[in-house]
């Protein structure tokens, strides 16, 4: 009887610890929405009531601004992710046919040097970053914050996930293709490519959301003079002294409504790369 206790007692502990974790994580989501919703006056009073008098104001507000801030951030944001993903999707997938055809420790150690650009903070490679853009004449550029985003960190998770996928692709199946006469990039783009959609699906949706999440590159790289992301959007509309968290729940609402369409329209691939890769 102890142990069935005591087996309860632990199942009720990480079910709790279960709901904490979600609540942690639901509550922003469920603030932004709710508030979104209200008034100026019912979202000071109390934040995470729901809305009792829903109204569209903040929405509209935030659209009918005069300097079109959400519009010009959510464009800017766009271009920039899709610029991103277009170039990093074959070079990641390029990189990684090579990578997964290598021998093991050539592989090994490309690897563990690719890891690198995922171990250290995006924001210690921030100055050298704006220097060697400065260097090229691309800094204060969508150009350079573009380029900066192909390198680093986001180009060693596109090879790593690329890399697990590829070297379950059948060895025969090049060497046929290379018999018949197909070209390197023939083989890659006609006989690899299409039996790792899955990977490109997950690479593709992971790589948009923390391209279109970030903050620091924007800032830094593009300035607040030549233009601004969603996300540099957002901290230009708070103002100093005083801010309508109205109109800024409004944005912040907008702005979460294309990633999350992105990433409903593209789940059955990514739910699929997920339980593929975790069966390799």
């Amino acid at each position: 009887m102890s142990n069935e206790r005591a087996t309860r007692y632990g199942n009720r502990l990480r079910l709790l610890a279960a709901a904490v974790v979600i609540l942690v994580f639901v509550s922003p989501i469920y603030v932004t929405i709710v508030n979104a919703f209200k008034s100026e006056d019912d979202i000071r009073a109390n934040p995470a009531a729901p809305p009792l008098h829903p109204t569209l104001a903040n929405l509209t507000t935030a659209i009918n601004r005069p300097d079109e801030l959400l519009q010009a951030g959510l464009r800017n944001s766009l271009i920039v992710v899709a610029c991103s993903i277009v170039l990093l999707i074959p070079l990641t997938s390029i990189f990684s046919l090579y990578v997964s055809r290598r021998r093991t420790r050539a592989r090994a150690a490309l690897l563990a040097l690719l890891a690198a650009g995922l171990m250290i903070p995006p924001q210690v490679v921030l100055l050298p970053t704006i220097q060697i853009l400065t260097a090229v004449g691309l800094d204060h550029s969508y150009p350079g914050l573009i380029l900066s985003n192909v390198a680093g960190g986001y180009f060693s998770f596109g090879v790593f996930v690329y890399t697990g996928f590829m070297r379950s692709v059948p060895d025969e199946i090049i060497e046929a293709a290379r018999l018949d006469g197909a070209s390197g990039l023939r083989i890659w783009w006609s006989i690899v490519m299409p039996l790792v959609r899955p990977a490109t699906a997950t690479v593709a949706i992971f790589l948009s959301l923390w391209i279109w999440n970030d903050f620091l590159n924007p800032l830094f790289i593009l300035g607040p003079l030549t233009g601004q992301t969603i996300t540099t959007g957002l901290y230009l509309s708070v103002g100093q002294y005083q801010t309508s968290f109205g109109q800024l729940f409004g944005i912040m609402f907008l702005a979460g409504v294309i990633p999350v369409a992105g990433y409903l329209f593209m789940q059955k691939h990514f739910v699929a790369g997920l339980t593929q890769g975790s069966s390799k």
